[in-house]
């Protein structure tokens, strides 16, 4: 997530992490998981929970520095 200072394009310099609007991202697609509780496939669930988590992950890690 760029938000978090990731480069999509390595000949572009780096962009410094924007913590809150990535926490708020974060935050909107966890009211998304829970809206659509119930009316996802399988699969579908499985990824925005697997991404959902490695986001949190990445947020957490780069808050601690």
């Amino acid at each position: 997530m760029m938000l978090m200072g990731e480069q999509l394009d390595p000949q572009q310099p780096p962009m410094p992490p924007n913590l809150p609007q990535a926490k708020d991202i974060i935050d909107l697609l966890s009211v998304l998981e829970n809206k659509t509780n119930g009316n996802l496939t399988t699969e579908e669930q499985a990824v925005l929970r697997d991404m959902l988590y490695a986001l949190r992950m990445k947020y957490v890690s780069l808050a601690a520095k």
